[in-house]
Formats: structure tokens, C-alpha cells, sequence
């Protein structure tokens, strides 16, 4: 299937890279961003992937456009502990690429049967560990937390039930015992929330996004540009709190009193837009999966970076403990 950068021009205008300034692709994927950054002005691009399979793709780019393009094999989210120069750009796609969706042995999508993986970094416990060895409560939590699954606990029931007589190891017979369970109703897949669930928990997606946003808040130098685009509100949720919370925005307000604007150190980030830019009508009708893209941009100010103070999710279950169980 054919590669769509999601967004591209919005992305393009919202970085605004100039001849001479450096920017990051902290999820280099297929590299459309990259390439099209390149294109676009006589600068540099470094990107970032923790994928080992995108190295093909980045030694092309590298060939291409030499002197300007790198890849490092890392996740984004230690962007500034790469001894890295400040940087005037950091973009950052959230989610799975098209490139790993449509390989099956990948195991992201129920669409194609193959392995239950799910690893963007092809290390660790896969999808298949964690159905296999968290308890029928913490599967209820995780696809209820990432997935926003209503009927969590009768789905995370019935693969108890299942594995106790063989173990599930491919997207296929997990999507069969989800439909079996809830049926299906409509266009939507009734495995598609649990199948979001799993590849959040096993690659840690919203704590690595928090992570990324601390590290580029870290590395950007005065008047660099932030852009995020996410695809579901979880993610939306996360770097729209993380850009207001980091501009100093207001809080408390109400009808029948003014807003307050909130103390603490200085604002590290200026939102020349609040509201969150979508996709064209004419790019989802050619490219479906950017139905729910969301782009939002961030102007970095020459305040400080403020400490990080994200709240773990404590209920859930960890991929460290779920390593120990291995």
C-alpha cells in the first residue's frame, strides 16, 4: 500500500524550516516528513526511530541528501540525551506507521493474521506475552485505559476462557475471540479498541509521547517550532495539556468568574493556535487512515524548561512487570 505522510502540507507550514536550521523527525517511519522537509529548504534533518526495519529507508535519504540527512535507532523520547545541537524544528507523528500496519508479520493489525507482536522496537514482551500472562483484571484495565473498550472485562473474560485451551498467539485468532464475545455491529471492527490497547501498553505510546514532549522542550532553542500530530484523543488529550500547561494558560475560570492565570515558573511555550488543525476533506477521502489526525503546533519561548510532572497511571500494569513474569 502506498505511503501517506499524514497532513504533509500542514506539517510543512506549521515547521516553516529555513535554509541552515536543523530540524527532527523523532519518528522518522518511512520517512515522508524527512524527505519532504529536505525538499522544502536547504537545511538539515536528523531523524529518530526505535524500528530497526527503517534503516533501508534511511540510507537512502542519507545517499540522497548527503550531509544533511542522519537517522539514530532510538526512541524520540531521548531526543536531548543525544548530545544533540539546539534545534529550530522537532515533528513528531504519533502512532503506527502505514509500513507496519501492512506487514503481517509485524502483528499490529487484525486485518492481515500473522504473529500477535506489536513490538515497534522488536524487543521485549510482545502482545502475545501480555494476553498470554497478565491476569483477566489487568487485561480489563489496559483495554479499558488505552482502548476505551465499554465492554472491557467481558472481552478480557472470554480470552481467559480461551487461552486456558490453547494459547493465543496470532492477530487472527485474537480478533475471532473478540467478535465471538461481542459480536459485530457496523463498518468498525469490534477488535479495533483492544488491538489499540495492546500496541499502547506493550510500546508504552502516551508515556513515550509525554517523555518526547519534556525532551523537546529541552532541546528547542528560543522560537523553535513543536509540531505534534496525533491520531486518537488519548494522545490529542496529552499534548494538548502538556501545550497549555507549559504556556502558562489559564485555569479555574467559570461563568460567573474571570479565569486565573496559573503560577509557576515562566511560560516555556508560546500557542500561536489554539485549536487543533484536521485534515482536508480531499486527504481523508484519498487517505482514510487520516481521518482522525490532529495537528498541533508550539512556539518555544527563552524560558526555562519546566520540571516534569507526569502522573503514572499506578493501576496499570508495567512492561517491566510483565518481564519479570517471562
Amino acid at each position: 500500500m502506498k505511503h501517506y505522510p499524514v497532513m504533509l502540507l500542514e506539517v510543512l507550514t506549521a515547521l516553516n524550516m529555513q535554509d541552515g536550521e536543523i530540524c527532527l523527525d523523532g519518528t522518522f517511519g518511512n520517512g515522508g516528513y524527512s524527505e519532504a522537509v529536505l525538499q522544502a529548504a536547504g537545511c538539515q534533518v536528523i531523524g529518530l526511530d526505535r524500528d530497526p526495519n527503517v534503516a533501508t529507508r534511511a540510507a537512502e535519504l542519507a545517499k540522497a541528501y548527503q550531509g544533511r540527512f542522519r537517522l539514530i535507532e532510538t526512541p524520540f523520547s531521548r531526543m536531548d540525551q543525544l548530545n544533540l545541537p539546539q534545534l529550530d524544528a522537532v515533528v513528531l507523528d504519533i502512532g503506527v506507521s502505514s509500513m507496519q500496519l501492512d506487514e503481517a508479520e509485524r502483528g499490529f493489525s487484525f486485518m492481515r493474521d500473522g504473529p500477535l507482536d506489536m513490538r515497534m522496537a522488536q524487543s521485549g514482551p510482545s502482545a502475545a506475552d501480555a494476553i498470554a500472562h497478565l491476569s483477566t483484571e489487568e487485561l480489563t484495565r489496559i483495554f479499558k485505559a488505552y482502548g476505551e473498550e465499554k465492554r472491557a472485562r467481558h472481552i478480557a473474560n472470554c480470552i481467559e476462557t480461551a487461552r486456558r485451551e490453547n494459547a493465543i498467539l496470532t492477530t487472527g485468532s485474537l480478533a475471532e475471540i473478540i467478535e465471538v464475545a461481542i459480536g459485530r455491529r457496523g463498518k468498525t471492527h469490534p477488535a479495533t479498541r483492544v488491538f489499540q490497547a495492546l500496541r499502547i501498553f506493550i510500546n508504552d505510546e502516551l508515556g513515550e509521547l509525554y517523555r518526547g514532549l519534556c525532551a523537546a522542550e529541552k532541546i528547542l532553542k528560543p522560537g523553535g517550532r513543536l509540531v505534534v500530530v496525533t491520531f486518537h484523543s488519548l494522545e490529542d488529550r496529552i499534548v494538548k495539556n502538556f501545550f497549555r500547561e507549559r504556556a502558562g494558560e489559564v485555569k479555574g475560570g467559570s461563568r460567573y468568574a474571570p479565569d486565573v492565570v496559573a503560577s509557576g515558573p515562566a511560560a516555556s511555550f508560546d500557542l500561536p493556535k489554539r485549536s487543533v488543525t484536521k485534515p482536508s476533506k480531499g486527504e481523508v477521502e484519498e487517505n482514510p487512515r487520516s481521518r482522525s489526525a490532529k495537528l498541533r503546533l508550539a512556539i518555544r519561548s527563552d524560558a526555562q524548561a519546566m520540571p516534569d510532572n507526569m502522573i503514572e497511571n499506578s493501576y496499570l500494569p508495567t512492561l517491566s512487570e510483565l518481564g519479570r513474569r517471562l
